[in-house]
């Protein structure tokens, strides 16, 4: 046989042996359809519907006409309304609130009158990127709400001063927010990847069938697993506080609820992994499937774009990932200075998130080796 034919016969058997692999093909149809929309659709740094609070003090037709600008805008929900300051901070301390619109009392009259009126926006700032776009829109929406009512001329000083204020990053600093999502992002891949790793490599040396006719079931092997990575990790936070005090991120809240939070996120993602690596016959499936797992978890986590921007669908989806709470949780504890209870629903989301997919592992142990 000539060298032609021989890398001929070659790249048939190749390329048989691949097309006969369902899950190399199926993962590679889906990042290029599937994975493409998805991205396209969820990131958009616009912002959005973002989640907004009303107090207004006014109560008056003029008050509720600016209220319909900024909720006709699309930029901004109106979701919760508010009468006292109080309970403005507890919704942006727990996150359901990401903007507040104050409209004072003798809104309208002063208005009326061509008196100067203040209105005030307070802004969560652990985004700064979604703050410093939400300020911008905000400004304009007064602005021009302003110069319709008194009727001005274009160039001239409008009757209403907007007046924003930035909650838990004043400066409006990305770098708080990248770091914290960077070691969110680093704990996930940590979790999965070495998860499913640890269990492949087993099914790869054959050892996986002699570890499971010992007296050991498949919750104690797994357990067993989880602790080397689950303990790494944890210690591995360390150098990531030093470079978070290098950025100057502050540290408001309780470092041991840090921890508690990050050991149960850990456990969470090495459920992913595990999970991943039940399907998975060799390493190279086991990354590829996670890597296939892990990019809509990303991009649909809040670390890149805001989860409120997002389609409806998207943001339910957001829900299912321990990503989502633990990105809310570390900008809670670092820039808010929370505890836990503001983020006992986070803490919940991420147990029973784990909880199910360490079930949903055991469970498909038992049926391959048990």
């Amino acid at each position: 046989m000539t060298g032609g034919g021989r890398r001929a016969a070659l790249f048939r058997k190749e390329l048989t042996q691949f097309l006969r692999d369902r899950i190399m093909l199926f993962l590679v149809l889906f990042l290029y359809t599937v994975e493409v929309v998805m991205c396209t659709v969820a990131l958009s740094f616009d912002v959005r519907n973002l989640p907004t609070v009303l107090a207004d003090f006014d109560r008056s037709a003029h008050s509720r006409l600016l209220t319909e600008r900024f909720r006709s805008s699309g930029y901004f929900r109106i979701e919760h309304l508010a009468t006292r300051d109080d309970e403005l901070a507890a919704l942006l301390d727990r996150g359901e609130a990401l903007a507040a619109i104050v409209i004072p009392p003798e809104f309208s009259r002063r208005l009326t009158e061509g008196a100067p009126v203040t209105v005030q926006l307070l802004l969560d700032g652990s985004n700064a990127n979604t703050a410093s776009v939400a300020q911008g829109y905000a400004q304009r929406i007064v602005q021009n709400y302003a110069m319709e009512q008194a009727r001005l001329p274009v160039g001239s000083a409008p009757p209403i001063e907007y007046r924003p204020r930035i909650w838990y990053n004043s400066e409006l600093r990305y770098s708080y927010f990248m770091v914290l999502s960077m070691i969110a992002l680093a704990g996930m891949l940590v979790g999965v990847i070495t998860a499913a790793a640890s269990i492949v490599r087993e099914k790869e040396s054959g050892t996986i069938e002699q570890m499971m006719v010992t007296p050991i079931r498949p919750a104690e092997m797994i357990a067993v697993k989880m602790l080397p990575t689950l303990l790494v990790g944890l210690l591995a936070l360390f150098p990531s506080l030093l470079i978070a005090a290098w950025f100057g991120v502050p540290m408001r809240g309780s470092l041991p609820l840090f921890f508690l939070f990050s050991a149960v996120f850990l456990v969470s993602s090495m459920g992913i992994g595990i999970l991943i690596a039940t399907f998975a016959e060799t390493l190279q499936q086991a990354l590829l499937i996670s890597f296939f797992a892990l990019f809509p978890i990303m991009f649909l986590s809040g670390t890149l774009v805001p989860v409120e921007s997002m389609p409806k669908g998207l943001q339910v989806l957001a829900q299912l990932s321990p990503l989502t709470h633990y990105m809310d949780a570390l900008l809670g504890i670092f820039l808010k200075g929370v505890g836990l209870d503001t983020l006992w629903r986070q803490a919940a989301a991420m147990t029973l998130i784990g909880a199910a997919l360490l079930a949903a592992s055991v469970l498909r142990f038992r049926r391959r080796f048990g």
